[in-house]
Parts: C-alpha cells; sequence; structure tokens
C-alpha cells in the first residue's frame, strides 16, 4: 500500500495498491492515520460489492444504518444509497440529490460519525465530485475577533431544514411531518467549536445545512455570529472560490473515505445532472490514530 499527497490540492491523499478483502490489521491502521492526517483518502483501483464495502467499514469501526429506510441497499442496510438512476422495474432505491448543501454526516444526531466512506457506482462523464472545507484549518483562519466570539458558545443543530419529504408524506399536513420529525431527529446542542478527538485540533462545528442557531453562555442568541461563521468559511459563497473551499473530484473505481469531525461537504449538482449512483458507509471509530 503507498500513500502519497494529493498534487495541487489543499488537502488530501491517494492511496495506491490497498486491497480491502486481504488488507492487514496493520494497514487498516495506517489507513486511518492517512485519513486523520490528510482529511480525505482517496483509494484507487477499487471492485467492490455492497457486501464487501460495508465489510471494510466494518474493520475500521462500528458501522450504522441511516435512521430513514428508503436510503438503504436492499441487501446491505448499512449501506445509504444516493441515486438518480431507477432499476429496470421502475423503482427508485435510494435518494436523489443528496447533499445539497453544506454539512457533516449526521452532525443532527447525538452523536455523529466519525468517519464516511463514499464509493461511486455509476459516475458521470463531467460536473463530478465533492465540496470539502476543512473546518479545523477555518478555525485557524478566524479572525482574533471571531475566536473570542465562538469561546463559550453553543451550537444548536437540527435536520428539519433540510430534510426530504418522503413518498408517504404526500397529502400530510406539514405540521404533522414537522412533529414528527422533531420527534424522531430532535434538535442537539454541542459547543461551537469543539477538539477533535484523535488530532487534537480545535474543529469549527457548525454547518448551513444543519446549524440552527448559536447561543451565548447565558442563552442568548447569537444570528449574528452564525451568519459571520458561515460567511467567514465559505459556506455562503456560491461561486465555490473561497479559499477554504476544497473540490476533491474521482473515478470510476475509487473510494473516498474522510475525517468527518473535520470536514463538511457539499455534493456538487448541477442543473443537468447525468446519472449517477455512490454507496455511503459511516463508521464510529475508537477515536485513536495508534
Amino acid at each position: 500500500m503507498k500513500i502519497s499527497p494529493q498534487a495541487g490540492k489543499k488537502f488530501g491523499a491517494i492511496v495506491e495498491g490497498f486491497d480491502a478483502e486481504t488488507a492487514s490489521a496493520d494497514e487498516i491502521v495506517e489507513l486511518k492515520r492517512a485519513v486523520y492526517a490528510n482529511k480525505i483518502a482517496v483509494l484507487k483501483n477499487q471492485d467492490l460489492s455492497a457486501q464487501q464495502f460495508h465489510a471494510l467499514g466494518k474493520r475500521m469501526g462500528e458501522t450504522g444504518a441511516y435512521y430513514e429506510p428508503v436510503y438503504h441497499h436492499p441487501e446491505v442496510a448499512e449501506v445509504f444509497v444516493s441515486s438518480n438512476v431507477k432499476e429496470e422495474d421502475g423503482r427508485q432505491i435510494g435518494v436523489p440529490k443528496t447533499g445539497k448543501f453544506w454539512h457533516s454526516d449526521y452532525q443532527f444526531m447525538p452523536e455523529p460519525f466519525d468517519i464516511t466512506l463514499i464509493y461511486p457506482q455509476v459516475v458521470p462523464s463531467k460536473n463530478r465530485g465533492t465540496y470539502f472545507i476543512n473546518m479545523a484549518e477555518a478555525y485557524e483562519r478566524l479572525s482574533e475577533e471571531l475566536k473570542v466570539a465562538v469561546k463559550g458558545t453553543t451550537a444548536t443543530h437540527s435536520v428539519l431544514q433540510y430534510f426530504k419529504i418522503r413518498p408517504t408524506d404526500v397529502y400530510r399536513p406539514i405540521s404533522e411531518i414537522i412533529d414528527e420529525v422533531n420527534a424522531k431527529t430532535p434538535p442537539v446542542t454541542s459547543p461551537t467549536a469543539v477538539t477533535h478527538p484523535a488530532t487534537g485540533e480545535t474543529v469549527l462545528y457548525v454547518s448551513e445545512g444543519f446549524t440552527m442557531s448559536i447561543e451565548d453562555a447565558d442563552g442568548t442568541p447569537r444570528p449574528d455570529l452564525l451568519k459571520e461563521l458561515l460567511e467567514a468559511t465559505g459556506q455562503l459563497d456560491r461561486t465555490y472560490e473561497h479559499e477554504n473551499i476544497h473540490l476533491q473530484t474521482f473515478e470510476k473505481g475509487d473510494m473516498l473515505v474522510w475525517d468527518n469531525r473535520s470536514l463538511i461537504h457539499r455534493a456538487l449538482h448541477t442543473a443537468t445532472p447525468e446519472p449517477a449512483v455512490s454507496y455511503r458507509v459511516t463508521v464510529y471509530d475508537d477515536h485513536s490514530t495508534a
């Protein structure tokens, strides 16, 4: 297995010669180290079934199925499916147009996942990729005034803003759907800046998609601070040219493995999308780089 930095990119590493079926325990540890050190690892030339993909995730930690079954792979519930392609019989497996906003996976849950694995199955010929922001580096780039303003504040996160209406929700009152969403995934609160358990970095833990509010220590809402942080980190830049934004492209056979604690991401969608299918597995790590 060979690990090398991505040439000409803000961050990330290329991993060549990794065999998910025969990788040793030491190679799995080395891969996890590379993920935390480089934030993204691109595993080249992968050819795995959904079952094999999930098995690799299990070797990296504890996997979990997404709480909404409509996203599940029909044979492996822990594999999340993003797809705009229907089956030959007309069935829709997975959900189209996922992740069209800045977020980290499961940020709206009490314990978000540590590592995300994405394995593209049907790859567009152009306009393919995912935008990322390293929120540890973004924190370091904040002005001293903003760093002081963040200290001692908390952020509240919720799935409500970008919850996708399911087929079973058609004709239901919106108030009923909102109540159900809040009952199943109630808002969660965390420090606005958190310490990464594996690297010790300070990570700014806010996103356009899931962070609903920021409050001072006494509970005073700070909508001004949230907007300033979103703008300073690049999440409001619709040109995607902000210095913090990294576009990670991929090819057929690539697998992306990233540090979900440090990174927020946003899918690259276009007005006239091509067929695209991706599998995702999310992992709770042991918070160790050793």
